[in-house]
C-alpha cells in the first residue's frame, strides 16, 4: 500500500483489512481515511488515550500500585477502565481531566480509597454511596456540572478535604445534612451560584479553611464566627454590604491565617476600616459601636444589594 502525504487518502483493498494507521501517515498528521469497496476492516489507534488508561491499569495491578493516577487519557465513561472497581488496594485514585459524565454506584466498593480525584470532568450527579466509604479523607469534584448533590450525601466518616469549586451548586441543592460532616478541614465552595449559606455551618467545628469567593452571597451567617479552629476565610468576589459582628470573633490577625474580601460593595465604616488593615477590621467587628450600627443596619437602614457582577451564564460548567 503506498498513501502521499495529503489530507485526503485513499486506500483500495479487496480483502479484510486490518492495520495502523501510523505505519501510512506521518505522525501527528491529522487525516481523512476513506475505505474504498466497502471491505472489512478493523482500525487499530496507535498510542491512543483508552490504551494508554488500560495499560496503566495493567501495570498497576502487576505491581499492586496502590495509587493510580487516570488523569488525561480521554476517558468518558468507566467502562473503558475494565477491573478498576475490583482493585481494593487502591488509596489513591486521579481521574481529573477526562470526559466522565456519571460514576458508577461500585465504586465505593473502593473500602481503603482515602483521596479520590474527579476534577474537570463532565459530571452531572454523584452516587451517594460515596459518602459510605469509611477510608475517604480527600474528595475532588471541582470544575464540573453538579447543579445537586444527592440526599445524605453528608454522611463521610472521615472526610477531611472536599472540593466543590466551579459547578452549579446554591443553597437549595445541598442535602439536609451537608454541614454535619464534623471531620471536615478544608471546605471549597468557590464559583458556584450560592446567596447564602445556612446556618447550620456552625456544625462544622474541625473547619479550618472555607472558600466562598465567586458566589452571589449578599450575607453571611453569624455562626461562621463559632468556628473557633477556622484560620482561611474567602468571601472575594460576591455581593456582601456588611459582616455580622460575630465574625470578629475569628482569628484572622495571626502569621497563619488568611481572610479575603475583595470585590464586595461594603458599607463605608467596613470600608474604612479595611483601608487601615484586617486588625482593625476585626477589632472594630467585635465594637460596641459597631453593634448598634449593625443592628441599625439590618432593622431600618438595610443596605441596598448589589445586582449580580458576573454574567455566569458563560462559564463552562453551563455546558451540556
Amino acid at each position: 500500500l503506498t498513501v502521499k502525504p495529503t489530507f485526503t487518502h485513499v486506500i483500495r483493498v479487496n480483502r479484510p483489512l486490518k492495520f495502523k494507521f501510523s505505519k501510512f501517515v506521518p505522525k501527528n498528521r491529522a487525516v481523512r481515511v476513506r475505505i474504498m469497496n466497502q471491505t472489512p476492516v478493523s482500525c487499530i489507534p496507535n498510542s491512543s488515550k483508552m490504551s494508554k488508561a488500560k495499560k496503566v491499569l495493567e501495570e498497576a495491578r502487576e505491581i499492586k500500585n496502590p495509587e493510580l493516577d487516570l488523569a488525561d487519557k480521554g476517558i468518558s465513561s468507566f467502562e473503558e477502565m475494565p477491573g478498576l472497581l475490583n482493585m481494593l488496594n487502591i488509596t489513591r485514585l486521579t481521574l481529573s481531566h477526562n470526559k466522565i459524565k456519571s460514576i458508577p454506584p461500585g465504586l465505593a466498593n473502593l473500602t481503603n480509597l482515602e483521596i479520590l480525584n474527579l476534577a474537570n470532568n463532565h459530571l452531572e450527579e454523584i452516587p451517594v454511596s460515596l459518602s459510605s466509604m469509611p477510608k475517604l479523607r480527600i474528595l475532588n469534584l471541582q470544575i464540573n456540572r453538579l447543579d445537586g448533590l444527592p440526599r445524605g450525601f453528608g454522611a463521610f466518616p472521615v472526610l477531611e478535604v472536599l472540593d466543590l469549586t466551579y459547578n452549579n451548586l446554591n443553597e437549595n441543592t445541598l442535602p439536609g445534612n451537608f454541614f454535619m460532616m464534623e471531620t471536615l478541614r478544608a471546605l471549597y465552595l468557590g464559583d458556584n451560584d450560592f446567596e447564602h449559606i445556612s446556618p447550620e455551618v456552625k456544625n462544622l467545628k474541625n473547619l479550618q479553611i472555607l472558600v466562598l469567593r465567586e458566589n452571589d452571597l449578599i450575607d453571611l451567617p453569624k455562626e461562621i464566627g463559632e468556628l473557633q479552629r477556622l484560620r482561611e476565610l474567602h468571601i472575594q468576589g460576591n455581593r456582601l454590604t456588611i459582616l455580622p459582628p460575630e465574625i470578629g470573633n475569628l482569628d484572622m490577625t495571626s502569621n497563619k491565617s488568611m481572610f479575603k474580601f475583595e470585590g464586595n460593595e461594603w458599607v463605608a465604616p467596613i470600608a474604612d476600616q479595611l483601608q487601615v488593615g484586617i486588625s482593625h477590621l476585626m477589632e472594630y467587628l467585635r465594637s460596641e459601636t459597631y453593634r448598634i450600627m449593625y443592628n441599625r443596619y439590618m432593622t431600618s437602614h438595610k443596605p441596598e444589594i448589589p445586582p449580580p457582577c458576573i454574567d455566569k451564564a458563560k462559564k463552562i460548567s453551563r455546558n451540556r
